[in-house]
């Protein structure tokens, strides 16, 4: 793998700066002290630094030479609400608060070709290191495209990246099209009638019609998505009563819906909707249905993807950089910069020849594979150097 020398140089720092980030997690919008370190970083580098994007966002500018063309470059900064598991020096100091997901490896991934690129202005145009607060369910890619992220910070494409755990080291995963799906969540209240466990004529039971509603809801998948498509309906709640001998007033039921498909996303919310009211109705009871569109589909851009997949190639080789790979039913809000400029989502293989690194995210035991730092930084700088060629 010819990994950047230059960038190779200096990976022991890249490793410091992650390991920092990984022992001082922040939540979605909360991510003040990282957002400091990497508009420090950017600024000693002589890189233009604009700050306050989504309360929490950095961008970083970089110009060189006369060229109109640039690119923008996404790395997410936000930690998780839950409890590490790991015992090692690096682990949260935080209680309650984890960098399960890698994203202080994608910081720090950015922020090494942020300083390689600016020691060496081997480009023509313009460059922005665009670090996202909240994309843990916080909807911070939304929130930078409101604010006017490449209103302020034009761009010809946008890429970001992901580690993988299942991958190996030295391989990555460049697929157009769709990449990761839209995730929704849900929430239903039924209001039925309570009273006394042994008298159930005289109540309107909201749990049997909860269980009505949550199993013909199951047949929206598979009876009405089309089996060449992809959906997952999930009800990860349902809460109810507080006495074994009362039947209560109201059921409580929550979850989350993912598609890949527009038009399958409009038909679940339609008809989950109508199930449940209908439902409900039937037996005395009203429903009330919330459906909130979260993070919409990642579509790589088929141009900007191929662009992608050359400079992947030729850091690490064409039989190393994957074109196709299964369909993830995750979300990802990337997807909403996606949809403003033209996009490349990509995915590093972080799984070693010895396990490290294959612990899959969210997962208490999880840490972001070191290993891959210069292999990432090095990619985003071939990518830039390619995109951004002297002529």
């Amino acid at each position: 793998m010819p990994i950047n020398n230059r960038i190779a140089a200096f990976a022991e720092a890249m490793t410091a700066w992650r390991r920092d980030l990984h022992a001082h997690p922040e939540l979605g919008f909360e991510e003040h002290r990282t957002a400091a370190i990497v508009a420090e970083k950017l600024a000693s580098w002589g890189i233009t630094v604009h700050t306050g994007l989504a309360k929490t966002g950095v961008v970083g500018t970089l110009k060189v030479g006369s060229s109109s063309r640039a690119v923008a470059i996404r790395a997410d900064m936000d930690a998780l609400p839950m409890r590490e598991a790991n015992d090692m020096p690096h682990r949260s100091r935080f209680e309650g608060k984890m960098h399960a997901c890698g994203h202080d490896g994608h910081t720090a991934m950015l922020l090494g070709a942020a300083r390689y690129l600016a020691e060496t202005r081997n480009f023509d145009g313009t460059v922005h290191f665009i670090f996202q607060p909240a994309e843990e369910g916080g909807g911070g890619g939304r929130v930078m495209v409101e604010e006017g992220l490449f209103e302020l910070f034009p761009a010809d494409a946008v890429y970001g990246a992901h580690n993988d755990p299942t991958l190996p080291v030295g391989e990555m995963y460049v697929v157009a099209g769709p990449n990761s799906a839209a995730s929704d969540r849900f929430v239903l209240h039924i209001d039925g009638r309570g009273g006394h466990a042994a008298r159930p004529h005289m109540t309107i039971d909201p749990i049997t019609i909860g269980a009505q509603i949550v199993l013909a809801w199951q047949t929206l998948v598979s009876r009405r998505v089309d089996p060449a498509d992809s959906a997952v309906l999930s009800i990860t709640q349902f809460h109810a009563g507080t006495a074994g001998n009362v039947i209560p007033e109201t059921a409580f039921l929550n979850g989350t819906v993912r598609t890949l498909k527009p038009g399958t996303r409009d038909m679940l919310e339609a008809q989950m909707a109508a199930i449940a009211r209908a439902t409900a109705e039937s037996q005395g009871a009203v429903a009330r249905f919330e459906y909130t569109r979260g993070y919409p589909i990642v579509f790589n851009h088929p141009e900007v993807t191929e662009r992608a997949a050359a400079a992947a190639a030729k850091l690490l080789g064409p039989s190393r950089v994957h074109r196709e790979k299964p369909l993830t039913m995750g979300g990802e809000d990337f997807a909403y910069m996606a949809e403003k400029v033209p996009g490349c989502f990509v995915r590093f293989g972080q799984r070693g020849p010895d396990g490290t690194g294959g612990v899959p995210v969210h997962n208490p035991n999880y840490d972001f594979n070191d290993a891959i730092l210069p292999i990432g930084a090095s990619f985003w700088a071939t990518l830039v150097e390619q995109e951004l060629a002297r002529s």
